[in-house]
Formats: C-alpha cells, structure tokens, sequence
C-alpha cells in the first residue's frame, strides 16, 4: 500500500487548514501524525474502519480526521490553528489480515501557521 499525502501549506493562526491522505489500496485503520524537528513522530488522531475515531487531547476541538473509503482516502480538517501546530504531519495507514498488521507510512506534508 502507498501513501500519497497533501494539503500542507500556509495558514495564519486561527485559520484552516485540510490535510488529505490517499491509500492505494483498501486499509483498516487510518491515522495522522505530526514530528517536529530533532523529535519522535507524535500521534495525532486515528479513524478505524468503522468510522470510530480519536484524538491527541492537544487537537481535539479543532482537528477532525475523516475518512472516505469508496477513495480510500483519509482527511484531517484542521481548524483554530495555533503556531503549535507548525510542523510536517504524515500520515499511515495499517491493514489487518490473517497473517497479522502492516503498517504504511504517507510522506510528510508542512503546515506552517503564522502568528
């Protein structure tokens, strides 16, 4: 499964922002992920394939991730940017079959949010 990840770009505090995230095949569980310079990848919120999602407690009010399966596609609908929120986000996808999970790694697209 490949990844394809857009939507970063430039915003001002406050402002929006909607990250999209393209699987190339069908996936099970759908998450974003943000990493700041020099740091571990951190997670940000996930939707399984029920629709059931969840959220870091820093975005949640504000972040939204959704999903379109028929696109296999994956959203995260940003909203009241803060300047916290400047850094590149991926995204991934994991599969569950039989022989266990995969996971798939999108590359990374930049937010950047101006004060």
């Amino acid at each position: 499964v490949q990844l394809q990840a857009s939507g970063g770009g430039l915003a001002q505090a406050g402002g929006s922002l909607r990250l999209s995230c393209v699987a190339s095949g069908s996936v099970n569980a759908m998450l974003w992920y943000l990493q700041y310079p020099g740091k571990q990848r951190q997670w940000v919120a996930v939707i399984n394939s029920g629709g059931v999602t969840n959220y870091v407690d820093s975005v949640k009010g504000r972040f939204t991730i959704s999903r379109d399966s028929a696109k296999n596609t994956v959203y995260l609908q940003m909203k009241s940017l803060e300047p916290e929120d400047k850094t590149v986000y991926y995204c991934k996808a994991v599969t569950v079959k039989a022989r266990g999970c995969s996971h798939y790694w999108g590359q990374g697209t930049l937010v950047t949010v101006s004060s």
